[in-house]
């Protein structure tokens, strides 16, 4: 599948630290320290409804990671998945009366025109499910092989209890995984079931639904391990980072990790799991079933620089949950006017301890606001109480920001 074109991003003279992020699991810090390229797995889109601020948040926050990474000497391997089959597609396409594939090409599209917007980095791989249905087909024999798969009717599952570690992702009771399952396309309920907590990994025919052959007669591939699957291909048994929002700690990011550890067991599957936090609007988790969304593409269509969009995300820390505010986003364009002024002046206060606290920031589980307080600070010093160009000012200082903007934080000015 074919991703977005990335923006050109400037290097810098300064390498940045070793980068430590927050593990779901452990509850901890966990500084990365990958061996070749850090290999990175951002869980992506179903295409059946436009980019909202919550998706916007959390691929801005994973984009963070990518050059903070950059930043600090490593080459980056990324890969992100499109679930372009699944029963939020197709239930959307079957309302509204169109193509279930000309339903998500559309909506991928507008995702990748709205991350090229907000210049996120685009994935070096970037993997629909229907492309990667042999790969899945593949996993799930070594499944079989490993005796972890049974079936049910013309669907087959996944048995959670034959991966000793299962619960270890999420830290999760079993009761608050019954809990969440139903809500989050589990089927706990489901007569025939060795247990509740099992996972579709095959799903035979239904009328009116796609299906592909496979060895286990016809159907389509289950969400989890379609990730796991494209995962391991392009990523290898054990990578560095999955990423996504904190809604996948479970069902989705345990089960990745359970058809992981079944299928080879000496394969530790991701070193570190990150999550960022969820974006509410009118008090209420933004989400496609209650309508509450705020759209990029919305936003860009009303001629809102991109840049303000991403700089108020930049403002809240990933892993925070908090509210989209209208006013916020009109705030940011007010940053970035000044900061745009200040820039303009050629001079300015010195940049090179600017530089060290941005990447220290960034290094440190990406503490963008952090960044962001340092550089108004810098923006503070250079136009004085009075608005003009402070004294004892760095000739290069603008050219040294510019550069420090857009490859630490992603902000083209």
């Amino acid at each position: 599948m074919r991703a977005w074109p990335s923006p050109d991003v400037p290097g810098l003279t300064e390498t940045g630290p070793p980068v430590a992020l927050h593990d779901t699991p452990t509850g901890g810090l966990v500084t990365t320290e990958p061996d070749g390229p850090a290999r990175l797995y951002v869980c992506g889109i179903t295409p059946y409804d436009a980019t909202h601020m919550g998706h916007a948040a959390t691929y801005v926050a994973f984009d963070l990671l990518n050059r903070a990474w950059r930043n600090a000497g490593h080459e980056v391997s990324y890969v992100q998945n499109v679930t372009d089959v699944d029963d939020p597609l197709l239930e959307r396409a079957e309302r509204v009366h169109v193509d279930w594939r000309e339903l998500a090409e559309r909506e991928t599209e507008l995702f990748r025109q709205d991350m090229a917007a907000l210049r996120v980095l685009a994935p070096d791989n970037y993997i629909g499910a229907v492309e990667s249905i042999p790969l899945v087909v593949t996993l799930i024999e070594r499944l079989q092989a490993a005796g972890s798969v049974y079936k049910v009717e013309d669907d087959l599952y996944f048995s959670v209890t034959a991966d000793p570690a299962f619960g270890a992702e999420s830290g999760l009771t079993r009761d608050r995984m019954l809990e969440i399952y139903p809500e989050r396309g589990g089927d706990p309920d489901r007569p025939g079931k060795k247990d509740p907590l099992d996972c579709v990994v095959w799903r035979g025919p239904r009328d009116g639904e796609p299906s592909w052959d496979s060895p286990f007669g016809p159907g389509r591939p289950g969400w989890h391990i379609e990730c796991t699957a494209i995962a391991q291909e392009y990523l290898g048994a054990t990578f560095d980072v999955q990423a996504g929002g904190s809604d996948l700690v479970f069902p989705h990011h345990e089960m990745c990790a359970g058809h992981a550890h079944v299928a080879d067991p000496t394969a530790r599957f991701a070193k570190v799991y990150a999550h960022a936090g969820m974006v509410a609007y009118d008090g209420e988790k933004m989400s496609k079933s209650l309508g509450n969304l705020v759209f990029v593409s919305a936003l860009r269509n009303s001629d809102v620089d991109p840049m303000a969009i991403r700089l108020a995300l930049l403002r809240h820390h990933y892993r925070s949950d908090w509210e989209w505010l209208d006013a916020d986003l009109w705030d940011a364009v007010d940053t970035l006017a000044s900061w745009r002024r200040a820039l303009s002046l050629g001079s300015g206060a010195p940049a090179a301890p600017v530089v060290t606290e941005v990447l220290a920031a960034m290094a440190a589980d990406l503490d963008a606001p952090r960044a962001v307080a340092a550089v108004q600070a810098w923006v503070d010093a250079t136009l004085g109480a009075t608005g003009h160009l402070a004294d004892n000012s760095d000739p290069d200082a603008a050219l040294t920001m510019h550069s420090l903007l857009d490859a630490a934080l992603g902000l083209a000015l």
